[in-house]
């Protein structure tokens, strides 16, 4: 959806020089992406140090590791999938006022033509300015909701992280009582070529979520009662 809107400028035959309209962003996105691209690559290297040097400490009782697929454990959490359908319906909203938007820098741009030939050159510089800004602001639009630091990744984020913090929490305290010595994550970027089932602790990590998640509703039920009962 995202590049359809970069396009617009060529289609309405403005003079609005592509390149110094987004030149800007695209250098922003690019160095999003190098940034996160170099931070992944430090990761993994610091990871294999951590993992080699402390082989020899441990190999006296052997290493052991698990790991989890966090988008299993994202599915299976009944809280986090009623928040996204939720935002799934936001972002569905998002779309149609783009698509509005869209749709009337279209028409703004046929009338333009349609009237072109009743117009001075004056009346024509004015409105094509105003065409082009009135693109610039959907362009803006676009970004603000669906760009690398838009609306939907800000939402989903917040949505994700009160999660991840309950995993790290059980994956720690799991660790703690089996005594593994790595816990990864299976749907990160660290490549594993092959997992054998028996080191894959998801469906552990799932009963004590959902095990908090009955604490929780249990802690609103009592509360919800006593607010009644006062």
């Amino acid at each position: 959806m995202g590049n359809a809107f970069y396009n617009w400028p060529e289609l309405l035959n403005l003079k609005m020089g592509k390149e110094n309209i987004f030149n800007i962003s695209s250098f922003k996105i690019c160095k999003s992406h190098l940034m996160r691209n170099i931070l992944k690559g430090l990761f993994k290297t610091l990871l294999l140090v951590l993992i080699f040097n402390s082989h020899n400490i441990i190999a006296q009782r052997g290493v052991r590791i698990g790991y989890i697929d966090m988008n299993i454990i994202l599915d299976n959490n009944k809280e986090y999938k009623k928040s996204m359908i939720a935002l799934d319906s936001r972002i569905l909203e998002w779309k149609k006022e783009i698509e509005f938007k869209k749709m009337k820098l279209s028409q703004f741009q046929n009338k333009l033509n349609s009237e072109r030939v009743l117009l001075t050159p004056e009346l024509i510089s004015d409105r094509e300015i105003e065409i082009k800004d009135y693109a610039n602001e959907v362009i803006a639009l676009q970004e603000k909701r669906f760009g690398p630091n838009g609306d939907r990744i800000k939402q989903r984020n917040k949505l994700i992280t009160p999660i991840q913090d309950q995993v790290l929490t059980i994956v720690q305290q799991i660790a703690k009582e089996k005594k593994y010595d790595f816990i990864f994550d299976r749907s990160s970027d660290i490549v594993m070529l092959y997992s054998a089932k028996n080191y894959d602790i998801s469906d552990l990590v799932l009963k004590r979520l959902k095990i908090n998640e009955k604490r929780k509703e249990k802690k609103e039920r009592l509360k919800a009662l006593k607010t009644k009962n006062n």
